[in-house]
């Protein structure tokens, strides 16, 4: 959907990602939100609200789903550019088709980010990571 970006903001909040799954034969369309110190139950609430009615008109997906708004949770997933730069300073794992690398992003920037670890600093290009995402160590 073009204008989901436009939509969650009126409910002052930010889109983070979204994604179609497949859990036990049933699509379900998450949404993922966030804004400035933390998202509540109320704002996931509100855009559901918003969006539900929508999707009753126009589905995200065909056929039966379910529609789930979260924020992205502390393990998160990182596929843009803009979650690459605000989880600078987190732990992230991330994938190339080559390598894998763990450790603390650095730096990020449209183009590429920076992972260091025991073994140094490694300059990834955002282009050719497949999988990337935060982790927590306990």
């Amino acid at each position: 959907m073009d204008n989901l970006d436009k939509l969650v903001r009126e409910c002052g909040v930010e889109l983070y990602d979204s994604e179609i799954a497949n859990e036990n034969g049933r699509a379900i369309f998450r949404v993922y939100i966030t804004k400035d110190g933390g998202v509540s139950l109320d704002d996931c609430e509100k855009v559901s609200r918003l969006l539900s009615p929508i999707f009753d008109v126009t589905p995200p997906v065909s056929g039966d789903y379910n529609l789930e708004v979260s924020s992205p949770g502390l393990e998160r997933k990182l596929s843009k550019p803009s979650h690459f730069k605000a989880s600078v300073g987190e732990l992230v794992k991330v994938q190339t088709e080559a390598e894998k690398f763990a450790g603390r992003l650095v730096k990020a920037d449209e183009e590429s980010i920076a992972v260091e670890n025991e073994e140094g600093i490694f300059e990834i290009n955002i282009s050719e990571i497949k999988k990337a995402k935060t982790y927590l160590e306990w």
